[in-house]
């Protein structure tokens, strides 16, 4: 059996909330990295379309969190040394095209694409919570990070609804589209 050598059990132990982890948590900080790199896109998307429109402002600043967002899980990335999901180019290309595409077909559109995105998230993010509550030593960053984040993410869903997502053409159809493919993201970049 190898033992590792004084000085590497020094550093283990100095680090420990980062050796001695949830089972879950590489998958967690992995697909969370995914789906704020995602999310980021998704608005940079809406704000080359929509970003000179009265709902410019709105959109940067649900953009903004995303930002926060997307850096804070490329801190954990790193502290918990997980490695990235390797779909983040199509992941990255494939936010910026959907938050264009929903955009130009008008504001409505873009955000029935937030509402079906945040549905979708908050879902994920309260199924993590659940995992991550059943472990008696849960890292309490990690639950602080994803609970105020999923907050912010319902702030997005409600922001979208108050904004005219429901008039979207097609909204039922759009909706259960975007929602798909997130679902779909999601299970992917858990695991590869």
């Amino acid at each position: 059996m190898f033992r590792p050598p004084p000085m590497l059990r020094h550093v283990r132990q100095a680090h420990s909330s980062a050796w001695r982890k949830n089972s879950h948590l590489d998958e967690i900080i992995r697909v969370d990295h995914a789906g704020e790199l995602g999310a980021d896109r998704i608005y940079a998307g809406q704000m080359a379309v929509l970003g000179t429109s009265k709902e410019g402002p709105l959109i940067q600043h649900m953009w903004e969190q995303e930002k926060k967002h997307r850096e804070k899980f490329e801190e954990l990335i790193s502290k918990y040394r997980v490695r990235p999901t390797v779909m983040t180019p199509l992941w990255n290309i494939a936010g910026f095209a959907l938050g264009a595409g929903t955009a130009l077909l008008g504001k409505e559109a873009a955000m029935a694409c937030t509402v079906a995105v945040e549905t979708v998230i908050v879902d994920h993010y309260n199924d993590q919570l659940r995992t991550l509550m059943e472990d008696p030593n849960v890292d309490k960053e990690i639950l602080e990070t994803i609970t105020k984040f999923r907050d912010e993410e319902q702030e997005h869903h409600d922001t979208g609804i108050d904004h005219g997502a429901e008039q979207a053409p097609f909204y039922q159809a759009l909706s259960e589209v975007i929602k798909t493919g997130c679902k779909v993201a999601i299970a992917i970049s858990k695991k590869i």
